[in-house]
């Protein structure tokens, strides 16, 4: 709730949720969503909606009060005698294989320099991270860039560029693409998922027609069916993989190749901490080190 009392200062200091956003770094959406679920928890009506302006009601004026003072001993939370300032906590969104990939490596480095700091990693898909970051629920994540694009308020850090291959166990003969796929058992990279959509396309503008036998979020998981003989599959040359497994034979798509791009997107507005700043520097330092970067 702390989060949305900010924002119903910066509409009461703003006047409309567009401004506020502007202010604070969400889009207006966002503001209309953080303002609605306030609403909803308090069982109180905040703002009378005339035309763009966003004016308090009487119960709203109140509440900004209140916020105004609990805001203040939010401040103070956690702060000694000394004046020494409580412990900065940075939430970060991460795909499941970046988790396992240049995450680890980019947050061993930054609490070594930030012994102050602690970080949270929040798993999810793309789709659901793109929103929590425009929500304001995470400083930042670390996802497949969008088939659309991003809001103006969202910033764009490119991390890798991931071929695609045609994944098969080693038993299976053969390295022309297009056959294999007809003749044998196709394994699905998710469809809900940013890069499952890819696949989708790729089968669709090639008119291949597959064999669907299973269909998994998880590359890991996509992979292991793979060497346990279970089928074939079109997944993306991660930097989680320095190479295939032993079990994994993968095929060049050619001309016909094509790429997830793994990006980091965070508020455009300036208003990362610097601690925030700096374990976003740290991730891209690390996926453009020999054996991340693709």
């Amino acid at each position: 709730m702390i989060r949305e009392l900010k924002t119903l200062i910066a509409v009461a200091q703003e006047g409309t949720f567009a401004a506020a956003g502007n202010k604070i770094g969400l889009t207006q959406a966002a503001v209309s969503a953080q303002m609605k679920r306030l609403e909803g928890e308090l069982g109180i009506a905040l703002f009378e909606r005339k035309g763009r302006a966003a004016i308090l009601t009487q119960r709203g004026q109140e509440t900004l009060k209140q916020a105004h003072a609990l805001l203040t001993l939010y401040s103070t939370l956690g702060v000694s005698m000394s004046g020494q300032p409580a412990t900065q906590r940075i939430n970060i969104g991460a795909i499941a294989s970046i988790q396992r990939s240049l995450l680890p490596d980019a947050l061993a480095r930054f609490h070594h320099a930030y012994h102050d700091c602690c970080t949270r990693v929040v798993p999810g898909l793309s789709m659901e991270l793109v929103n929590q970051v425009d929500a304001g629920e995470l400083d930042m994540a670390v996802i497949i860039r969008p088939p659309f694009s991003l809001h103006s308020d969202l910033r764009w850090t490119p991390l890798a560029h991931e071929p695609f291959r045609l994944i098969l166990p080693p038993h299976i003969n053969g390295d022309q693409w297009r056959e294999l796929l007809s003749n044998q058992p196709f394994i699905r990279y998710d469809r809900a998922s940013f890069g499952g959509r890819q696949v989708e396309r790729f089968l669709r503008d090639n008119h291949c027609n597959v064999r669907e036998i299973c269909e998994v979020d998880e590359l890991e998981a996509i992979i292991k069916l793979v060497a346990k003989g279970v089928g074939v599959a079109l997944v993306p040359e991660a930097i989680a993989h320095s190479r295939w497994p032993a079990g994994v034979r993968a095929i060049d798509l050619g001309e016909r190749t094509f790429h997830r791009d793994i990006g980091l997107i965070h508020p455009t507005s300036g208003h990362l901490s610097e601690p925030a700043r700096a374990l976003a520097h740290l991730i891209g330092e690390t996926a453009q080190q020999p054996g991340n970067c693709v």
